[in-house]
């Protein structure tokens, strides 16, 4: 950590972030009305990143961030004491003390991190159309599957359980006749050409998508057991905060389901976690690197659950920070969302540029000794404009400053260093192992083979809930909280039940997996439980 004698460290309070005519700084009771990182390739958006990070972990604030190129997994390793560090530091009155911080790894794939699952329905149809780029044609048979799920009981955990659904609700193009094989999926394509016309081509096309994203390594990304929020949010055994690192370099290759991902954890974030309203410090921080394929192409659905997550997610007690290149990279409704700013170097070349440069510095609270614009084509490595919320939360006015040198390692670790922290992460063997638990699959294939009970659960309700008491539970759960109507507008019931749900979810539904999971024994029991969960609920929580 690094001390002066001119009160320029952080304090229980405040993050020291650079130093200029002025200091700047993060106030932490402030931290969770978000920020922008911009800047152009090379001009130390990382470092900044970093800084920002160890302030957030020495606070005891937990932190969770893409790293694009690796550089930022040297803040689990100690810092060393490189001359133009100490000439930063020195430049600024620092005494310079190498540092590490607690850091878990994770990662879609499972290579270099702990694998990060999340099953289909926590998904939604929303979500993975976005990520398989799908047409409004298309989410509306998506649409149609999850509704279907519904209302069968039919669990979708991983992606061969989306891919026996969407068979299950194709026209059947068979001949009719009194010699005719049994349909097995007679009812549940009924039921699909109720809600609209679904057509073969139609699931054709989402099935190729589906190949897509498998290609792509999304069928490590959909399983169990399934990502639980709150093994991002602890602190170390010295009350810091874990620095969270999801390794984005080989998901990076598929940006569209890096996006989607990143998304999809902030909308669990703000579905899962409570009202906090003004809190002394952040519950956690996120770090949204090339937040531009964020937005690049996405439909009007999906940039006002962008606009909505970002605008409410603050009262839950969570910073969101945006790093990219451009901030015309961000939309405005967005941007007006963002109260801190740190602006690093950009070139203005082109057309485009200008703009970016223009518009970058209309969004700070003007400084008369600075020509903004002007000083953003000026800046140095390691300088930037900053701007940060004060005391009544409004923006102080931009400020030229040098970030502060990180105290932890600056740049990527080895493979062997990455394999001793897993080795001691504080989740290690809770993700690293998959559970196939059944669900669609399972329950469609026994249809197939002739042994599951019919629709009406006249046998013990296994066709519509996956099999004896766990069918009639799912089916009772579905009618109490409403989960056997369609997604969309809740009716006043349907509300109440979601808030009551909510709290008394894990101490009802949560008792009875209990006891299913001793019957049913071991590691199994659990993941039935946690199936169980979603395919009931899983629709209406994420309304």
């Amino acid at each position: 950590m690094a001390t002066s004698d001119n009160k320029t460290a952080d304090t229980d309070e405040k993050i020291f972030i650079g130093k200029g005519e002025q200091t700047a700084w993060l106030t932490l009771a402030l931290a969770n009305r978000h920020g922008l990182v911009t800047g152009a390739t090379g001009t130390g958006k990382t470092v900044s990143l970093q800084v920002m990070a160890e302030g957030f972990a020495r606070a005891g604030v937990p932190v969770f961030a893409a790293d694009i190129k690796g550089d930022l997994s040297g803040i689990s390793e100690v810092g060393e004491a490189k001359d133009f560090i100490l000439k930063r530091a020195g430049e600024m009155g620092l005494k310079f003390e190498p540092d590490q911080f607690s850091t878990v790894f994770w990662d879609v794939f499972g290579e270099q991190g702990h694998p990060v699952r999340a099953t289909v329905t926590e998904m939604g149809p929303l979500l993975l159309s976005r990520m398989l780029d799908l047409n409004d044609v298309q989410e509306g048979v998506l649409n149609v599957a999850f509704r279907v799920a519904d209302e069968n009981g039919l669990t979708l955990i991983d992606m061969k359980d989306l891919r026996s659904l969407l068979d299950a609700i194709v026209p059947d193009g068979r001949k009719k006749g009194p010699d005719a094989e049994e349909d097995p999926f007679a009812e549940i394509r009924k039921v699909a050409q109720g809600y609209g016309n679904v057509s073969k081509a139609t699931v054709g096309t989402i099935q190729r998508q589906l190949l897509v994203l498998e290609n792509q390594g999304g069928t490590k990304f959909f399983g169990e057991p399934a990502l639980a929020l709150k093994d991002f949010m602890k602190t170390d055994s010295d009350g810091r905060g874990m620095v969270n690192i999801l390794v984005a370099d080989k998901l990076m290759e598929s940006p569209r389901l890096y996006a989607t991902f990143l998304l999809w954890l902030l909308s669990e974030l703000f579905e899962e976690l409570p009202e906090a309203g003004d809190l002394p410090k952040p519950k956690l921080v996120f770090f949204f690197d090339e937040a531009h394929l964020l937005f690049n192409d996405a439909p009007k659905a999906l940039m006002d659950k962008i606009e909505q997550v970002v605008r409410l997610i603050r009262s839950k007690g969570v910073g969101v920070y945006f790093v990219t290149q451009n901030p015309i990279d961000v939309p405005d409704k967005v941007l007006a969302q963002l109260g801190g700013r740190v602006q690093h170097a950009l070139r203005a070349f082109t057309p485009r540029d200008q703009k970016a440069v223009n518009a970058a510095a209309q969004t700070f609270r003007p400084n008369p000794k600075l020509d903004t614009a002007r000083v953003i084509m000026e800046l140095g490595k390691g300088e930037a404009l900053v701007s940060f919320l004060e005391g009544g939360g409004t923006p102080t006015m931009v400020e030229r400053v040098m970030i502060r040198p990180p105290t932890a390692r600056i740049g990527p670790i080895t493979p062997e260093e990455r394999k001793a922290i897993m080795n001691k992460s504080p989740v290690k063997g809770k993700y690293d192992t998959p559970v196939d638990a059944e669900s669609a699959y399972e329950m469609l294939q026994k249809r197939v083979a002739g042994t599951a009970a019919p629709a009406d659960g006249a046998d013990g309700g296994a066709g519509a809930g996956g099999g004896g008491i766990l069918g009639q539970i799912g089916s009772i759960v579905g009618t109490i909280f409403g989960t056997n109507v369609k997604r969309g507008r809740l009716s006043t019931g349907q509300v109440i039940a979601r808030d009551v749900t909510r709290s008394v979810t894990n101490k009802v539904v949560g008792g009875i997996v209990a006891d299913l999971g001793k019957s049913v024994g071991g590691s199994l029991g659990g993941s039935v439980g946690r199936a169980l969960v979603r395919g009931a609920l899983g629709g209406l929580l994420r309304r």
